[in-house]
Order: structure tokens, then sequence, then C-alpha cells
């Protein structure tokens, strides 16, 4: 499906759901659930973010009958899976924080890549500092517009633009590095 009418069918399945059909609901969940935990696992420790994409999806459920305007659907899913995902790093930080108290004294053109280059690659991006990664991820996997990433993050455009740029160059060197060490 091309991407304006992916973006098209969830318009639809919002209207759907809005106007009481619950399949139109399941069917959002198995189309956009896998990119989600994927962005998820991007954020957090594997083991938490089956726990938060439920989470995520209990909020949509909540939430979805409010949403105004359909076309903005996938940016308002991430923004409320973000901020899941932060809600579940504070409470972490905070946890590790009281335990150390306690004790004396870290998009747009498609590519092919095979898979050993995809875990590669995403090896390396997983080195990138959190907002870099979450960028990266956002733009190039999920094939969101700066706008829409900005609103995601609840940061100003430019600071989106600085990030993903600051990230490209991050993880170019990251992976030339790699490759001059393996050689």
């Amino acid at each position: 499906m091309t991407d304006a009418i992916d973006r098209l069918y969830t318009e639809v399945l919002v209207a759907r759901f809005q106007a009481g059909e619950i399949d139109a609901l399941q069917e959002l969940v198995r189309r956009h659930s896998p990119a989600l935990r994927y962005f998820l696992i991007k954020l957090l420790a594997r083991d938490r973010v089956d726990d938060v994409l439920q989470d995520v999806w209990l909020s949509v459920l909540r939430g979805l009958d409010q949403l105004r305007n359909p076309s903005a659907f996938k940016a308002w899913l991430y923004r409320i899976a973000r901020n899941r995902a932060y809600q579940e790093i504070r409470a972490d930080y905070q946890e590790s924080c009281t335990s150390l108290q306690e004790e004396p004294v870290d998009a747009t053109t498609e590519i092919e890549f095979s898979s050993d280059e995809a875990a590669f690659i995403d090896e390396e991006l997983n080195r990138l500092a959190p907002e870099q990664r979450e960028a990266l991820t956002l733009r190039f996997v999920e094939g969101m517009s700066y706008e829409d990433i900005a609103t995601v993050v609840g940061c100003p455009l430019g600071t989106i633009r600085s990030r993903i740029h600051y990230a490209k160059q991050a993880l170019r060197q990251q992976i030339e590095r790699r490759i001059r060490n393996e050689r």
C-alpha cells in the first residue's frame, strides 16, 4: 500500500471506530502495533515493551472518540506511546536514585537491506542517545514528517531538524568506525 492510501485507510478506520465499530480498532491495532512496538523497543528495555504497548492501546481506546482530526492519528498514537515510555523511564530513574541513596556509592527513500545489514544498523542505532534514536526511528522507520515528529516529541521543528541532522552524523561516524575496526 502506498503511504497516501495507508494514511487514508487509517483515517477511515478512525472514523469507523468513532462511529461505533469496534472492529476498526482491532484493525488499527493489527496495522500499527508492529511498528509501534519497534519504536518502544528503541526507548525501553525489551521486557517492558509489551506492557507499555498494551497501556498505549488502552489509552487509545479511551481517547480515540475525542480525536477531532483522524489524519492526526499516527502522530497522536506515537505521542501517547512516547509519553508512556518516558513515564517508565522516569519511574526507573527514580527507583535507581532511591536505591543509590540507600547504598554507598549510563526518510523518505526506501532502501532495502539484508537481514545482516539491518541487524548491524539496528545495533548501531541502539548506541545513539535516546533523543537521537527516537528522532531517526520516527523519521526513517515510521516515515513521519518533521512536523509530525515535532508534535509527537513536543519540541520545536528546529530542534527536530537539528536532532535528525546530528543523529545521522553520529550514526554515520559509528558505522564507519565499526567498519574500519572490523577490517
